[in-house]
């Protein structure tokens, strides 16, 4: 039987880290590993994402603030599971470290992807030296960005030689360029054939940072009067700031032109009718949103946070920002409306960037290489021991 991996995670939801990890579990051999997740709080919907069979979803209810009985729960879990081998994912689960040590399992893994909304630059001195007490603990380091990995080394204090950086991988088939005529997105009447589409994909959260691009928005139709008939933007996803977002639309009037497509399921359509796509964080690990737009062939602008300038080569395939800058937006926005020659090769270029560097086989590839490595160092030590 293959051996089992149980990856633990604060909650299955929409969001980067969990569509990394269900990508993931859906693409690897079944011949080479088993799953089981582990969730902290619990799972929505999104958990019918994963195809592939006799993966066990646990939910282990975790109560606001201090629970200390989630740790016994835990234990319990993993100890009833009995996996192969340990995967914590982000700080909200990093102290599944302990309680897997606890419970026998000797090959463990951590990955990082993405600081919390609270740390976004990684400088909050409680986490961090909580990831370094847990160094012991871990067997191996997983960063989805250069950015995170160098973190990890010079910040967190981890060698080199316990961290591999993995791009998240994106699904080209699923996300491809348009061909031929552009379908109608939208409310009724919200976008003629002619409409010039400025698009973003993310949940409304506070780290998101989606006021800043309706506020460019709005100044972009300042700075283009004879254009701004042409012009709507899309935002699909749903979250916290979605009263925000609607207020800021309506104090600006932009009502007729701005659609908050809330979740959706028809995300790689709705990308292959947009002609830009914007990406306003104020931080990220590594977006599989701006991946997949540059698989949907669209030339991308997003904010120069965490690892979103190694995805986008400015002038290349897009864009880079200052966060919180709607000023810088709006003008970065104007230079593409007007030039749709620029979108088609850029959106071509990073197009061909997915296609040579962020293909899901590497991914699966790199995860597989981390797994094997830290399971036979393991069964090594079991050798010795005995």
């Amino acid at each position: 039987m293959a051996p089992l991996i149980t990856h633990i995670i604060y909650r299955l939801d929409v969001g980067g880290m969990e569509n990394g990890l269900v990508n993931l579990i859906n693409r690897m051999p079944a011949e080479r590993y088993r799953h089981a997740i582990i969730c902290l709080t619990d799972y929505t919907e999104f958990a019918k994402r994963i195809h592939q069979p006799n993966v066990e979803l646990l939910s282990l209810h975790k109560r606001a603030g201090k629970d200390i009985g989630l740790y016994a729960r835990l234990y319990r879990a993993i100890r009833a599971l009995n996996p192969d081998i340990v995967h914590t994912r982000n700080m909200a689960a990093i102290e599944g470290q302990i309680v897997a040590a606890c419970s026998g399992v000797s090959a463990r893994v951590h990955s990082e992807h993405g600081r919390e909304g609270a740390d976004l630059h990684g400088t909050y001195r409680k986490y961090n030296l909580l990831r370094k007490a847990m160094q012991p603990l871990i067997g191996h380091n997983i960063a989805v960005s250069r950015n995170l990995a160098g973190w990890l080394q010079h910040t967190i204090g981890v060698p080199s030689r316990k961290i591999t950086q993995i791009y998240n991988g994106v699904d080209s088939v699923k996300f491809h360029p348009r061909s031929g005529w552009r379908e109608l997105i939208g409310p009724p009447g919200f976008a003629a054939d002619d409409a010039i589409i400025i698009g973003s994909v993310g949940r409304l959260a506070h780290v998101k940072d989606f006021p800043t691009l309706i506020r460019a928005f709005d100044r972009l139709r300042e700075l283009w009067p004879e254009g701004r008939s042409w012009l709507r933007l899309v935002i699909v996803g749903d979250g916290p700031t979605r009263t925000e977002c609607e207020r800021l639309i309506a104090d600006l009037d932009l009502g007729g032109q701005v659609w908050l497509a809330g979740d959706r399921s028809d995300v790689p359509e709705l990308m292959r009718a947009m002609d830009l796509f914007v990406l306003p964080s104020l931080g990220e690990g590594i977006s599989n949103t701006i991946l997949e737009a540059m698989a949907c062939g669209l030339p991308v602008i997003a904010t120069a946070v965490g690892g979103n300038p190694e995805l986008v080569a400015p002038g290349k395939t897009g864009t880079l920002v200052p966060v919180g800058d709607h000023e810088k937006m709006a003008q970065a926005l104007l230079a593409y409306v007007r030039d749709p020659a620029r979108r088609a090769q850029e959106g071509q270029a990073a197009r061909a960037e997915i296609e040579a560097r962020f293909s899901m086989e590497a991914m699966v590839s790199g995860y597989l290489s981390v797994y094997d490595q830290v399971l036979k160092r393991n069964m090594k030590n079991d050798l010795c021991a005995a």
